[in-house]
């Protein structure tokens, strides 16, 4: 039998990994799934607590999914959709239609999160420009943000880990203060929120004329560590760009389709946006493919005379591809028809309840925050006192490696540990997966 770490070594640059730790480490390698589970090559099996990281919803090896992907292969596995249609294409826009806030009626599609943020971006843009208003080129996103790693969502992104070795390459944007009551101690929830509030008003007020658009994570930044926004931040921010005809982009990449316990993040306070980008949960986790809606004003201001020279000039070779887009229609099926969002009321709430009772009485953690199964679980040396852990302890990685030993797998976000589970796991996989991070957690940082 092949020795597949060992090829991986040889061969795989793989992402947000220092290569020289990964040579020295013993690689996972996954060979199969069933279900939740992921199988690796020595047959051991580990419950997805990331979701494959936050993409699969329904679970691994779903039939529908499946057959949906074989009945459209037996047709045409890729056509373009420069100047032609395709019918999984079709078939795909109208359901993101009918299930996205109102007023988004057009698609366009792209292959990742990052691709579609960066579709955003061009999109607000040029239809600023298109309507005369050239000033407006500015865009405003809050501080810690992560909206992909393309140079255009670079820009956007406020992560200096990942971002600021890219500085030189990257436009500049305004940032509005993330309304994060863990890095200000001393303010409620609600002073938090109207700080960043106020703030966002006085720039808007200020530079209205130049701000072509206003791109958030709604409710919940997902790489950040999970920040979870105080309860109506994003209401007043959308209606804030109302008041000063700022477009609203929210960058639903990573809390659309179920997981912050709405379809969309959007729906919790009743938001709609200009502009929403959706791409990992959309095919169910099976195959890359992502869309950028908009409202028909938006994309109304793109029609003219060729010589006009209005055309949204934006491409990728597998835009739309019908595989991917015959996954993602099987994918909203399965929601309507299994009443996804429904049934995982009980689940999110028992989630929340074993998280309560296993892990926040450990003595390291000094906070969980949770939306729906987005969960991020923030451990500190001496967390009455919000003294982190030295970097280069590296602790919640240290607890993702060791939870392994659990049968679990989960992937930090420095010292914050992320469960992120799918849709379909059940009521017994979850007290499982809070138990073994639990164990880990205690392992490695001690009671």
């Amino acid at each position: 039998m092949n020795d597949w770490a060992e090829l991986d070594k040889q061969y795989i640059w793989h992402p947000f990994t220092q290569m020289r730790d990964w040579t020295e480490s013993d690689p996972l390698v996954i060979d199969r799934a069933e279900g939740n589970y992921l199988i690796d090559t020595r047959g051991r099996k580990y419950l997805d607590g990331i979701s494959s990281l936050w993409v699969n919803v329904h679970g691994h090896c779903r039939p529908e999914l499946n057959e949906a992907i074989i009945r459209q292969l037996g047709k045409v596995a890729h056509t373009t959709l420069l100047g032609l249609a395709s019918v999984p294409s079709i078939e795909l826009a109208r359901k993101l239609v009918e299930i996205s806030p109102p007023g988004l009626n057009r698609v366009f599609y792209s292959d990742s999160g990052s691709t579609a943020v960066e579709v955003g971006l061009k999109i607000a843009f040029q239809y600023w420009r298109n309507r005369g208003r050239d000033r407006k080129r500015l865009f405003v996103t809050l501080t810690e943000a992560y909206h992909g790693d393309t140079i255009g969502s670079v820009s956007l992104g406020g992560i200096d880990l990942f971002h600021a070795i890219f500085q030189p390459l990257l436009f500049s944007t305004l940032r509005v203060p993330t309304p994060f009551p863990y890095r200000y101690p001393h303010l409620t929830p609600e002073e938090c929120r109207d700080r960043s509030l106020e703030y966002f008003r006085v720039l808007a007020q200020d530079r209205c004329d130049e701000i072509a658009a206003l791109v958030v994570e709604p409710i919940v930044q997902g790489a950040a560590g999970m920040i979870v926004h105080p309860s109506g931040f994003l209401r007043n921010m959308a209606e804030i760009c109302r008041e000063y005809n700022i477009l609203l982009m929210c960058d639903e990449v990573a809390t659309g389709f179920g997981r912050t316990g709405k379809l969309f993040a959007c729906d919790h306070e009743g938001v709609r946006p200009d502009i929403m980008a959706v791409a990992k949960g959309l095919s169910g986790g099976y195959l890359p493919v992502a869309a950028t809606l908009v409202t028909d004003e938006i994309h109304d201001a793109f029609l003219g005379l060729f010589t006009e020279q209005k055309t949204f000039f934006h491409g990728h070779s597998y835009t739309g591809n019908p595989l991917a887009c015959a996954a993602a229609c099987a994918s909203i099926d399965l929601f309507q028809r299994d009443c996804l969002i429904e049934k995982s009321q009980p689940k999110i709430q028992l989630l929340a309840d074993r998280l309560a009772a296993e892990v926040a009485p450990l003595s390291h953690v000094a906070e969980i925050r949770q939306c729906g199964f987005m969960v991020g679980i923030e451990l500190a040396e001496e967390p009455a006192t919000r003294t982190a852990y030295p970097p280069e302890l590296r602790m919640g990685a240290a607890v993702c490696q060791n939870v392994r030993n659990y049968g679990v797998i989960l992937r930090p976000l420095g010292d914050v540990v992320v469960l992120m589970p799918p849709l379909s796991i059940t009521p017994d996989e979850i007290r499982s997966l809070v138990t073994a991070t639990a164990r880990s957690i205690r392992d490695i940082c001690g009671d």
